[in-house]
């Protein structure tokens, strides 16, 4: 059994097998496997415990208690305060353009290729360019990470070395 807390500015509420996680930046909905696990709300308190029903899936419900447990943490931290990446285009000859239309990423002239290269955003996250930096910011650590990997994986080179061709967006601490 684990017991989270729940911070002051967060309203949880459960329905079915989602757990709805409301505050002031915005809402994220978890769901969650009712074979393996109970989720309750007492008062101030979040408890999530393996159900002992089955003692074939309990070893998989402990596990998924734990995993869980940390997804909910994250979700409540992310309805608070926005997760951000950063990323910085770089380039040797041909300059990067890049712009956000609707929910795609459109990343022009890699190399000189002349069709753009397309990515897509995840879920509720934002991009933001300003000049050759990109911020990627969200509610959810999910899709903000998977938006950062779609354009980092659209932006790899393809039948070239990449050790001479060093073109694309990258991560940035």
């Amino acid at each position: 059994m684990i017991s989270l807390d729940i911070p002051d500015k967060v309203d949880i509420e459960i329905k079915d097998c989602n757990v709805i996680i409301k505050g002031s930046l915005g809402i994220n909905t978890r769901n969650f496997n009712d074979a393996l696990i109970e989720v309750k709300k007492d008062n101030k308190k979040l408890i999530i415990q393996a159900k002992k029903d089955n003692k074939i899936l309990l070893k998989k419900g402990k596990m998924a208690e734990n995993s869980f447990a940390k997804e909910l943490t994250n979700d409540m931290e992310g309805t608070n305060k926005y997760f951000e990446i950063n990323m910085q285009t770089v380039f040797a000859h041909f300059p990067i353009t890049i712009e956000v239309k609707g929910e795609k990423i459109f990343i022009k002239n890699i190399i000189g290729e002349r069709a753009p290269r397309i990515s897509q955003i995840v879920g509720n996250t934002k991009v933001e360019i300003k000049g050759q930096n990109v911020r990627i910011y969200g509610t959810k650590i999910d899709d903000v990470s998977q938006t950062a990997a779609n354009i980092r994986k659209t932006c790899k080179m393809r039948n070239k070395d990449n050790r001479i061709f060093q073109d694309g967006i990258y991560k940035v601490q």
